[in-house]
């Protein structure tokens, strides 16, 4: 039995723990990362009243967070300042120290760049119990089935639920730790071993707007991230045009507002390879391309906008990594041809510049080494739905 055959098999014997009719705790909340995401993440378990504490291995993020007034949140959400450190009242806790994090955290969140999602997971091996949740608020595509991966090959037996979630919440214009928010609109989700849709529910209270898909492969597929963010990034497409003489409005500059006809071209191109390759997996029903836009762009203005980037590599890296590659490793093995994804892949190298192809998650890299579709798809789908 190869390690794949033994891996998959491994998860679709586990044992699904009894829960409580009214969900899993979540009264105890992990956040391992020292960014943006994860200060909004510690805020909104704070804001419910969890137990919080945050993790990074990162003295100058601990430092910066530490030195500040508290995490603010302004424009959506619960809006307001959440302390840190603080002895006595509601505070999250900061640490460098993993043990301290995790030992007793009902839920963990992964944050960070798609990197990060792997070392995590390496060193977590070790450290998670039975009934524990993590959760990759950016899982992109093949990111649950990679997280388990890396368990498993580190030695971890506990009967754990991944949730893999495509993006936060809301959108994040972040000064420090003062983040300014704007709603999203639905976030697609779902558990690995699949069916614990109560999970889902749960973390509806920490993750508003998430909306539970079928499996991990329905969720993987549906992310849209790269297929809207590199167009964009990659391309100076001509926007919004204004009159001769005019001024853009400072409320106008958002993401939604930098594509152009040029880039909806390709965008649509990409949402096409993307179908055929999901298709091909048996998933079907994912998005328009105006919802993807919607969903990774932004409004053009108003209360559900995204701003513009600032951490422009890392959304590319993060893209051709964590979305992109993923989508060529499918396509090569179902002969499906995704030559404008692959020339994504190929411009973002030449800008970055890095070999960010080497860095991808592929089939093979997390185990599934079969040479037909068929087989590839059930073992993936063994995994995804946990045997049922």
């Amino acid at each position: 039995m190869s390690g794949f055959e033994e891996f998959t098999e491994a998860v679709a014997t586990v044992s699904v723990n009894e829960r409580a009719a009214s969900g899993p705790d979540l009264s105890k909340v992990a956040v391992l990362g020292g960014g943006a995401d994860a200060c909004l993440l510690a805020a909104l378990a704070l804001s419910e009243g969890a137990e919080v504490t945050l993790f990074s291995a990162y003295g100058t993020e601990l430092e910066a967070i530490r030195a500040s007034s508290g995490i603010s949140l302004r424009g959506a959400g619960p809006v307001g300042t959440y302390q840190v450190d603080r002895e006595r009242g509601p505070s999250i806790q900061t640490t460098a120290e993993l043990d301290r994090a995790v030992g007793r955290a009902d839920v963990i969140f992964l944050t960070g760049p798609v990197h990060k999602y792997r070392t995590y997971a390496m060193v977590l091996a070790d450290h998670l119990a039975d009934g524990q949740i993590i959760v990759l608020p950016e899982g992109r595509s093949l990111g649950a089935l990679e997280t388990a991966w890396l368990l498993r090959t580190g030695g971890c037996t506990a009967d754990v639920t991944i949730v893999e979630a495509q993006g936060l919440p809301f959108w994040v214009d972040a000064k420090g730790t003062v983040l300014t928010l704007t709603e999203r609109s639905q976030i697609p989700a779902a558990t690995l071993p699949a069916g614990r849709n109560e999970v889902i529910a749960a973390l509806g209270q920490l993750m508003p707007r998430l909306s539970a898909t079928d499996s991990v492969l329905a969720s993987g597929f549906a992310d849209g991230s790269a297929l809207v963010e590199l167009p964009a990034l990659l391309m100076a497409g001509e926007g919004s045009k204004l009159p001769m003489g005019a001024v853009a409005l400072p409320e106008n500059d958002t993401f939604a507002a930098s594509l152009g006809v040029q880039q909806r071209s390709v965008i649509d191109q990409l949402a096409g390879e993307r179908r055929a390759v999901a298709k091909a997996f048996g998933v079907r029903n994912l998005p328009d391309t105006d919802t993807w836009i919607t969903q990774y762009a932004g409004a053009f203005k108003g209360a559900a906008a995204r701003p513009l980037p600032t951490q422009i590599e890392q959304t590319l890296r993060d893209g051709v990594i964590g979305s992109l590659i993923p989508l060529i490793s499918a396509a090569a093995l179902t002969s499906t041809p995704v030559p404008v994804t692959q020339a994504i892949v190929t411009l973002a190298a030449a800008v970055l510049p890095a070999d960010v192809a080497s860095a991808g998650r592929r089939l093979e890299t997390i185990g599934i080494t079969a040479t037909d579709i068929d087989t590839a798809r059930k073992a993936m789908d063994t995994i995804a739905k946990g045997g049922r």
